[in-house]
């Protein structure tokens, strides 16, 4: 591709699960004109497979790749345009990555409004996933704190507005999986902060019932709340957790906690804001070593290891938020099989739902290392957004579980039955025909798409198999 400063390889590549691996050109664009004259270039060749954005791979599934087409890496564009630390407002390229927000703008008392629960995403990524975190039942997801965005669509270039004439085009986006075109660069608005830590209050409940009912009860006087679920739990200890909630500490609040550390010391434990990886996993071993048996084992030491009554704590924003970046690669301890993370989300009023789904992922044996359980608050405009209000759950799940994927296809059944729906950036496995009944918005967004793509350029992996466009 002369004219161009590109990197241009095939590699095969999957998502985090490491399943469903494709073999793709992937060009990387080190520099805006660079970008744009990628763009130009691929077009006409990408009318047979396709192209599609990509940023730091974290998606699970196969949103972000495109077999035999062409995948623009832009994970190497981190570029921050603007910033105003008087609003807290940025403008970013689309790959720079939340880690290197937050250590930028972090120490001028500024923190990203929603976080996933790994800084390494790229913003880019984190709008065409509409990513939420453990702060949606108060402050809704990504796209939100969007207001303004440069999208590189095939029939052109547009800035698009969350309200006012491009409003559709910025909600066809906003949680869009890359298909309406390339974002090249966001503004961004961030949160005040006074402190670089925060005060985290864990509580160990019994069973689904106290867990429910403490969250409802309590979420509202937290910023972040998050349960982890037993998943092999059963009878009377079913959905047993721990949920964890917190609010951004205030200066005097550290002082006050941690009175028997000098402040100075408090500061520089907490000034590490991305820890240093205690482990890193290189190599992926034949088979999965988070068995049921190990998982059984964690669950037990985890539960019993949370306090039996609430207690408060000091913690980094590192290790609330983010306590699996800390493990370079822990996708591979899943094997060479990969694994699964299942999301799905049930209006309010669906509890038996949940727990039905809890239940036979407990009677089928199925161990998840990692289970959250979070509360949404109101929907998205993003109109392939996942958020609606209810609650959600994620499951990792190793491939080759017994029975797995029926099992998988129950739960989608009883997830649309209750007018829910499960995370598409986070497939890998749905079948299509579920989509128009968990998307109701699904016919609207293609419409918007065609106009901005009338030869379909831009095409996933996942695109082709949920037949979204």
């Amino acid at each position: 591709m002369a004219g161009a400063n590109l990197n241009t390889n095939t590699k095969f590549l999957s998502g985090w699960g490491n399943t469903s691996v494709t073999n793709n050109v992937v060009i990387t664009p080190d520099s805006p004109d660079a970008l744009r004259s990628a763009l130009r270039q691929v077009a006409p060749n990408a009318l047979e497979h396709g192209m599609i954005p990509r940023g730091l791979g974290r998606s699970y599934g196969d949103c972000a790749q495109c077999s035999g087409g062409v995948v623009i890496d832009l994970s190497q564009q981190q570029i921050l345009y603007k910033q105003d630390i008087q609003s807290g407002q940025v403008t970013v390229s689309s790959g720079m990555s939340i880690d290197a927000l937050i250590r930028h703008m972090l120490p001028l008392g500024f923190f990203v409004p929603v976080t996933p629960g790994t800084r390494h995403i790229t913003v880019g990524g984190a709008i065409a996933a509409d990513v939420h975190g453990k702060n949606h039942h108060l402050d809704g997801s990504f796209g939100n704190y969007i207001p303004s965005m440069k999208i590189l669509t095939p029939s052109g270039i547009v800035t698009a507005q969350p309200q006012g004439e491009t409003s559709e085009i910025f909600w066809a986006t906003v949680g869009g999986l890359g298909l309406t075109g390339v974002v090249e660069q966001a503004d961004l608005s961030l949160i005040p902060v006074e402190t670089q830590s925060m005060v985290v209050s864990t509580t160990r409940t019994r069973d689904l019932d106290e867990l429910l009912s403490v969250m409802n009860e309590t979420d509202h006087n937290f910023k972040y709340s998050v349960a982890w679920i037993d998943c092999l739990a059963k009878g009377s200890n079913l959905g047993r957790g721990v949920l964890t909630q917190a609010n951004h500490a205030l200066k005097p609040e550290i002082t006050s906690a941690n009175n028997h550390i000098s402040l100075k010391a408090l500061f520089a434990r907490a000034s590490k804001l991305i820890s240093q990886r205690q482990l890193s996993i290189n190599t992926t071993p034949p088979l999965n070593l988070l068995n049921r048996n190990l998982v059984r084992v964690f669950n037990e030491v985890w539960f019993r290891k949370a306090p039996s009554t609430s207690t408060t704590s000091i913690q980094s924003i590192s290790s609330f938020f983010y306590p699996l970046d800390a493990i370079g690669g822990w996708n591979r301890l899943y094997g060479k099989r990969g694994f699964i993370q299942y999301q799905f989300v049930v209006p309010y009023g669906c509890e038996p739902e949940l727990r039905m789904i809890l239940e036979m992922l407990s009677e089928a044996k199925v161990s998840s290392f990692l289970a959250v359980l979070k509360r949404f608050g109101g929907s998205s405009q993003g109109l392939l957004s996942f958020p609606m209000p209810g609650w959600t759950l994620a499951v990792d799940i190793a491939v080759g579980s017994p029975n797995i994927a029926k099992l998988l296809d129950q739960f989608d059944e009883i997830i649309v039955s209750a007018k829910g729906r499960v995370y598409l950036a986070k497939d890998s496995r749905l079948d299509p025909k579920m989509i128009p009944k968990m998307y109701p918005n699904l016919d609207n967004w293609r419409s918007i798409r065609d106009r901005l793509d009338p030869k379909r350029l831009m095409a996933s992996d996942l695109s082709r198999r949920l037949e979204l466009i």
